[in-house]
């Protein structure tokens, strides 16, 4: 199978197929991680450039990583030392980026759509790395493919989406890709941070920590974000963390096996307890190792490459 699609913008315009061929070829890059030389040819005399109007740490510095296993060569653009401070647009930007020779723009930014502006604008592949609340597609394939590592497949899984859904661009794109691959999902949270919407995308709605994470099979954390919020949507923070922070104790009501996953930065304290994130069913470094190789199979694949 031939991935068809010349830019990654969206999980929701990716076919069940198609995700699994990305998840597929992540498991053959990771393999290479075993290796004492960790780089293969694949991309030699490729650009890749990290256009980041958002600040990151895991998602920009695994595309880096990524790229340069692949023999690429990686530009990280600045935009606080850019001129896009002395009032560049975002298109002049790129198309002068494109003028220097890229090959790929991994780009991130506080629009929504923007990544889809730019893919109708220029010859260069775009991988969106998080377009405001909208979506995150390569943390989106990363999350499943640690799920499938850890537990085999996704039929029958009860995946529960745990924090701030309306603001967050990763419970979207996680949720488009496990329902497609077969997993239930309950997002769950204060109903203030629920979307009444996400019930057409066929997920379960609940306001009840106990009874949201009750057959949890994984429980997938999420920070609250702030700095997206325009208004108050519950009194606070500590509030917050009395009702839906989840602790060892409340992991009790949990399946024994579940597995829990932050897709960072981790707010210790307020959503996710030390004890957790450190414990033995936190999964979350994993997902930081497997961001990877799923980068590496996106970049792979994009640029023509077939079943690996």
């Amino acid at each position: 199978m031939i991935f068809q699609h010349k830019h990654l913008l969206t999980l929701e315009e990716l076919s069940r197929e198609e995700i699994e061929l990305i998840l597929e070829n992540a498991k053959g890059f990771k393999e290479i991680f075993t290796r004492s030389i960790k780089k293969v040819p694949t991309l030699r005399g490729k650009t890749v450039v990290n256009l980041f109007y958002e600040n990151s740490t895991r998602t920009r510095t695994s595309f880096e990583i990524a790229a340069k296993r692949l023999s690429a060569d990686v530009i990280n653009f600045s935009v606080s030392t850019s001129s896009v401070q002395k009032g560049e647009s975002l298109l002049d930007t790129v198309h002068t980026i494109e003028a220097l020779g890229s090959d790929f723009i991994v780009m991130r930014h506080s629009c929504p759509g923007a990544p889809q502006l730019l893919a109708r604008r220029i010859k260069s592949a775009v991988i969106n790395a998080g377009d405001g609340p909208h979506e995150h597609p390569t943390q989106g394939l990363l999350d499943a493919f640690t799920i499938k590592e850890m537990k085999g497949g996704f039929e029958g899984l009860n995946v529960v989406i745990l924090g701030d859904i309306t603001h967050s661009r990763v419970a979207r794109s996680n949720i488009w890709a496990l329902t497609k691959l077969g997993a239930k999902i309950t997002i769950a949270g204060p109903s203030t941070l629920l979307p009444k919407s996400f019930a057409r995308l066929g997920v379960r709605i609940c306001t009840d920590l106990r009874e949201a994470i009750r057959d949890a099979d994984v429980i997938n954390l999420l920070r609250i974000q702030l700095e997206r919020q325009r208004k108050n949507l519950f009194p606070s923070i500590r509030e917050y963390t009395l009702l839906y922070g989840l602790t060892e104790e409340r992991l009790k009501w949990a399946k024994k096996d579940v597995l829990i996953m932050h897709p960072g930065p981790i707010n210790r304290g307020v959503e996710i307890s030390p004890e957790v994130a450190d414990g033995k069913h936190s999964v979350i470094l994993r997902q930081v190792t497997n961001g990877v190789a799923v980068r590496m199979a996106v970049l792979y694949l994009l640029s023509g490459g077939e079943e690996a």
